[in-house]
């Protein structure tokens, strides 16, 4: 307790009585940005993740073909060195 009277104390004298709720507005105003920059980040995880979830839950018939399904017509592979 001791040592939030010491730092009260420094912050009144480093800026003043009338600077004191300016600099509280604007710490409410930065944790009120972060808060929603935080919601908004978790939310967007949260639709990737059900993004993913569904794209798992596709009939296997929409499996994506490997590299080797799409061979190259003009490379022929009987010319090995």
């Amino acid at each position: 307790m001791q040592e939030m009277i010491v730092i009260f104390l420094i912050v009144l004298l480093l800026f003043g009585a009338k600077k004191i709720p300016e600099l509280a507005r604007g710490v409410g105003k930065g944790m009120g940005e972060f808060k929603k920059a935080k919601n908004e980040f978790e939310r967007e995880i949260k639709e990737g993740e059900i993004e993913g979830e569904k794209e798992w839950e596709k009939p296997s018939g929409s499996v994506a073909s490997t590299d080797a399904d799409h061979s190259d017509p003009h490379h022929d592979d009987s010319e090995k060195s």
